[in-house]
């Protein structure tokens, strides 16, 4: 639970430190571009520890985990952060903790109990409520579209969340993430490369240091703590805390964004993140 709430406190800035850059930034530049950097450290720390190569089904294993949370969470969140504040985005992703849930069940065959269930149930559905208020009730204005590119966002990072810690394993904590950006790194320069030569590099002092935050401690150094401590703990259970994560992103919009909370994203922050207290206590079976 600790290694989890460390990861969780790493990644509640990864939206606030992303919202500041989206002024004079591209979301594939920033959203993919910074896996790049991330790889290049990781290869390094690989390297220099001497780790043994991944074998057989351990390289699709790095494939899912690269699809979700190299590609795919990075890329939908820089998109959704163009759109809606990095306060209403904390509130989205606090579905996270049920998608990952939901993904440990087909993938990982754990089993929760009915009422782990119905805790993280409503938790999930007081989110999506949350969406659709602030989109203006319909899914397809501007801020309804960030909310549903955010909530993609939370799909793509749960898979890969639960293929990690199966990953985890027998392949080590820090390594899965490691490898996964290396596997990654060819694929990434397709997309990341035009994208430079269409719209620049960052331009602006903040948007390099926000670049850098999210390269190396979300994309990377985050994980380290985050996958370890799924394995540990099981992915059900841990993954729970993640619902922290709500009311520190709101706390750093705040103070990062000068963002306003009102009461209604205070409201349906608390009633979400109360259901740790609740969900955690609650048993879970591993397989």
């Amino acid at each position: 639970m600790l290694l989890g709430f460390i990861g969780v406190a790493v990644f509640s800035l990864t939206l606030p430190v992303t919202r500041l850059a989206m002024a004079d930034s591209d979301p594939v530049v920033f959203g993919l571009g910074r896996s790049l950097l991330a790889a290049a450290v990781a290869a390094a720390i690989l390297l220099a520890t001497r780790q043994r190569w991944p074998r057989g089904r351990e390289w699709r294993a790095l494939a899912v985990v690269a699809a979700g949370v190299i590609f795919g969470f990075p890329l939908l969140s820089a998109w959704g952060m163009q759109r809606v504040p990095a306060a209403h985005g904390g509130v989205v992703l606090g579905i996270l903790p049920l998608a990952t849930v939901m993904a440990s069940v087909v993938m990982l065959r754990e089993r929760p109990s009915l009422g782990f269930w119905l805790v993280s149930l409503t938790g999930g559905a007081a989110v999506v409520t949350f969406s659709l208020l602030r989109g203006g009730g319909s899914p397809w204005s501007e801020a309804g579209i960030g909310h549903l590119a955010l909530l993609a966002s939370v799909a793509c990072a749960a898979v890969g969340y639960a293929e990690g810690a199966r990953l985890t394993r027998s392949l080590g904590g820090w390594q899965v993430i490691c490898w996964a950006l290396v596997l990654a790194f060819p694929l990434l320069l397709v997309p990341v490369v035009p994208a430079v030569i269409v719209h620049g590099l960052p331009g602006s002092p903040q948007s390099w240091a926000a670049f850098l935050y999210v390269a190396l401690f979300s994309q990377l150094f985050g994980f380290f703590a985050w996958n370890r401590g799924l394995a540990l703990g099981g992915v059900a259970r841990v993954s729970q805390v993640q619902l922290l994560q709500t009311f520190l992103t709101i706390a750093a919009s705040a103070l990062l964004l000068g963002e306003g909370i009102d009461a209604m994203t205070l409201g349906f922050a608390v009633f979400v993140v109360a259901s740790v207290a609740i969900g955690r206590r609650l048993p879970v079976k591993r397989a």
